[in-house]
């Protein structure tokens, strides 16, 4: 047998394998885990040619997944000034007047990152932020992804009006006199202003998602699913790993929109097998409803200000007929569905369709559930994709829009992460970069605190929905390997599976939740490769 390539010994390792949930070292070879064990039955796979790291400052775990991610529409969205710190107008002024120094005269002053709070007193209004743009158009998008606010120059120069009309619920908000108030509500509407705004060049968006690829690296992701893309994006890959720049593994699907027609989805159905030595296409992606703090959620009732009874696809039941024929031609589908009408009507749409052999559909977000549906998950097979770093704008007072608008009732129906692992469910956790911050070691510490790490201060968020440090792990490895039916690849460090670890200076599991979000991330390797090491 061939020596190992790579070989890390004296190392403290948490396999997750049951068989031998501890080793001390591990050899690779042609980018698959060789053998796991003491140093003295690892030493036995290598040679004189094998790369040998001392590893006696290594916790190493199987390498970390972010189960709902959105690659490079992040790196793109992500351009501009970082207003997730903004918390007031006068912030956000201050942050809008600086980028638009920075950038120069002639150019578009972008933000991303802002909540919604920040317009709690006066309503989301472009004119707020006209001042500090100058004569330039501005454009700000916020955490959610979902909604956007720009600046009277801006709505000038795309021309939008506020009498667009949209296939989905995208909507151009309007005052009382029809005029456009500068906030846009979903891609419909905020594609109108986003068309108006300067391409970057080709070189310009590679330079972005390779630099975006290293920083994920850094804070030890191995692998994450992408949850937006379409046959271009099946291109970039290519490229990407031609090149030697894709150093994460990604599963990538193709977003399916009402307005598309069936012949168009059909005409998809052979690119399910597309794939990569560390990237796969296999997914349709869908959205049922929108986000509830602009009211879009699709909610079994309504919220505190009468909205949330509106499903994003305007013919539910033709979402259901798009979800059956993606299931029948062997893709897996992924739903959006943050309130829990939408998500009902992604497990009655799953269950009408069935699966094909050795897949399971996921639904993504699930920030409301009824008892009625929990256990559903379980019995229908259905991946329960959730994100407790959303919960980062919640208030201790309750006064932040998302519990407004849910209200104290339904407050206790939020992010069921704990409700729905006990149930059996299969939980994967992600960050939906770039609404929160894609850093697996934030994420695990708000499943374990639901609220975040080293705010000692902060009341939980329904402290009872808590991950366990090691149900939290499994989130972004085992649990996410199952998500995409890659239980026998990947999420553990075994002999056989991908060679995929992460490394850090403690065991996550063992370290203080407070201490997690700055917890060392040592060593990452992808494929038997070292993608990123300190020290």
């Amino acid at each position: 047998m061939p020596a190992a390539d790579l070989a890390i010994l004296g190392a403290r390792v948490r396999t997750l394998d049951p068989d031998r949930p501890r080793a001390t070292a591990i050899a690779m070879r042609d980018g698959a885990i060789v053998a796991v064990g003491d140093d003295a039955d690892v030493r036995a796979a290598c040679d004189a040619r094998t790369e040998l790291i001392d590893g006696s400052a290594l916790a190493i775990v199987p390498g970390l997944t972010d189960s709902h991610f959105h690659p490079f529409w992040g790196a793109e969205a992500t351009q501009g000034a970082d207003l997730t710190r903004v918390r007031t107008i006068d912030q956000l002024r201050q942050a809008l007047a600086a980028e638009r120094r920075r950038v120069g005269p002639d150019a578009w002053v972008l933000g991303w990152g802002l909540v919604f709070e920040v317009f709690g007193e006066t309503g989301i209004r472009g004119d707020l932020i006209a001042d500090a743009a100058g004569s330039q158009p501005a454009y700000v998008g916020f955490f959610d992804g979902h909604t956007a606010v720009v600046s009277p120059a801006a709505l000038a120069l795309a021309d939008v009006t506020g009498r667009e009309t949209f296939d989905d619920f995208s909507t151009v908000v309007c005052d009382e006199h029809g005029l456009p108030t500068g906030e846009l509500r979903e891609n419909g509407a905020i594609n109108l202003v986003r068309a108006a705004i300067p391409k970057p060049t080709a070189a310009q968006r590679y330079h972005w998602y390779v630099e975006a690829i290293r920083t994920w690296n850094a804070v030890g992701l191995t692998g994450i699913h992408a949850m937006d893309g379409s046959p271009t994006t099946f291109d970039l890959l290519r490229e990407l790993e031609g090149n030697g720049d894709l150093t994460v593994r990604m599963v990538a699907p193709l977003w399916q929109k009402p307005e598309t027609p069936f012949d168009e989805m059909r005409a998809q159905f052979p690119l399910r097998d597309e794939r990569g030595r560390l990237w796969r296409g296999g997914v349709a992606k869908f959205f049922i409803d929108g986000v509830i703090e602009t009211g879009t959620a699709w909610l079994c009732d309504p919220d505190s200000k009468g909205e949330g009874v509106t499903p994003f696809w305007p013919e539910p039941a033709r979402y259901a007929a798009a979800v059956r024929l993606f299931a029948e031609a062997g893709f897996q589908c992924a739903t959006h569905a943050v309130g829990d009408r939408g998500v009902r009507c992604a497990l009655d749409a799953y269950r009408a369709a069935d699966s094909a052999p050795g897949v399971r559909h996921r639904i993504e977000h699930i920030e409301q559930l009824t008892d009625e549906d929990l256990p559903r998950f379980r019995e229908q097979d259905v991946v329960a994709s959730m994100q407790p770093l959303h919960m980062l704008a919640f208030r201790a007072d309750g006064s932040d829009e998302w519990q407004t608008r849910v209200g104290p009732e339904r407050r206790c129906r939020a992010f069921r992460a704990g409700d729905l692992r006990r149930s059996g469910a299969t939980v994967a956790l992600g960050s939906d970069w770039m609404v929160a911050t894609f850093d697996p070691r934030i994420g695990m510490a708000w499943a374990r605190l639901r609220r975040p790490g080293g705010e000692r201060d902060f009341a939980p968020v329904l402290p009872d929905q808590a991950l366990s440090p090691l149900e939290a792990l499994k989130g972004y490895t085992t649990q996410a390997a199952h998500t995409v039916s890659e239980d026998q690849l990947s999420g553990r460090v075994k002999p056989g599976y991908r060679a995929d670890l992460t490394a850090f200076a403690e065991d996550p599991v063992d370290c203080d939740a407070d201490d997690l979000p700055d917890l060392p991330v040592l060593l990452t390797v992808v494929d038997g490769q070292i993608v990123h090491r300190t020290g």
